[in-house]
């Protein structure tokens, strides 16, 4: 039999005007061109400003590549990470782990919101400055370029106590690693193709300390590390209890430069960290790590798609979040 007219009208606006179905068409989508119209010179005012600041302050790449991560590995990519701790509230940016977090990553945002503000106020999230300086930054030190959507909000919170757990430390085992990779969504071979920022930057010698003196009564040194290597990181890292800003390049081959060295240290015994040993000698990850340091193509594909993949997570969109006028600073 037949559906009437009116069966079938009635059916279609129970569907238009259900709440399920309103807030699926009212849901903002990223677009590239987001701010085409709203504020046209958004693209060249981010990069004006992240060429300056890496010209005078060349680890603002690796600092803001992090700042990045940090920022959407705790409950998305929504500038949670920027903003300053008040006396009535301890923000993301001073949990212990993001107390080592470089300050030019925090202040390219600041110089590119600041400009921002004076061409189009209001605007522009300080979340999607932050994700389009960090794909411009990772492009000018030889990294791939990839595309960012647009149209992210700012958070209305930042709680220190809600990182701890959702961000990897290199002393972590193996299974943790992966297992918090997983749960923010990301396959094995996505969480090395993201690990491959680490073609860039530094680690404070705090960090890897404890595989370099006194590891076990048969060796001094974690055996992981080529034995040159590690007498050398031990005079680096000498005096690092009285200074514990002394630090060491993730890669000592091109450290200013992206690209694949990096997977090819970590399977010489190169690699700084706990973590980069264990990715070079895990069965589930080796193969990746083999795959990178062969082929930067295949490397600068992969962690195109993984950054593309990672700058969507848990944004927030509409009256989910706001526009900053400060990027340290909730509106209200």
């Amino acid at each position: 039999m037949a559906s009437s007219p009116l069966l079938l009208l009635l059916s279609l606006s129970a569907l238009l005007f259900s709440p399920t179905a309103y807030s699926q068409r009212r849901r903002p989508l990223l677009t590239t061109t987001y701010y085409s119209k709203s504020c046209p010179k958004f693209e060249q005012i981010v990069q004006d400003t992240t060429i300056n600041k890496q010209i005078s302050s060349p680890t603002t790449a690796a600092g803001t590549l992090r700042l990045f991560f940090h920022d959407c590995f705790v409950g998305g990519c929504d500038a949670s990470i920027l903003v300053s701790s008040t006396r009535f509230s301890k923000a993301e940016r001073d949990a212990d782990i993001n107390l080592s977090l470089p300050g030019d990553g925090f202040d390219v945002v600041v110089r590119a919101k600041s400009a921002l503000e004076l061409t189009c106020p209001g605007v522009v999230s300080c979340a999607d400055i932050l994700a389009v300086a960090t794909r411009n930054l990772v492009v000018m030190t030889g990294g791939p370029y990839y595309a960012v959507q647009l149209g992210r909000k700012d958070s209305f919170t930042s709680v220190a106590s809600s990182v701890e757990g959702n961000l990897p430390r290199p002393t972590m085992p193996m299974n943790q690693i992966i297992q918090i990779f997983q749960s923010k969504g990301f396959s094995i071979e996505e969480m090395v193709a993201l690990t491959g920022a680490h073609t860039i930057g530094f680690s404070h010698c705090k960090e890897f300390s404890s595989n370099l003196y006194n590891y076990s009564r048969a060796s001094q040194s974690d055996p992981a590390y080529y034995p040159q290597f590690a007498n050398a990181l031990r005079n680096a890292c000498g005096n690092y209890q009285k200074d514990p800003t002394l630090s060491v390049f993730n890669d000592i081959i091109t450290p200013n430069k992206f690209d694949n060295v990096y997977f090819n240290n970590v399977k010489k015994g190169l690699g700084l960290l706990s973590s980069d040993h264990a990715m070079s000698s895990d069965p589930r990850t080796r193969n990746f790590v083999e795959l990178y340091s062969r082929d930067q193509n295949a490397f600068f594909k992969a962690f195109a798609t993984a950054m593309q993949k990672l700058s969507l997570h848990g944004v927030k969109t509409g009256r989910s979040g706001e526009i900053r006028r400060r990027c340290d600073a909730f509106n209200y």
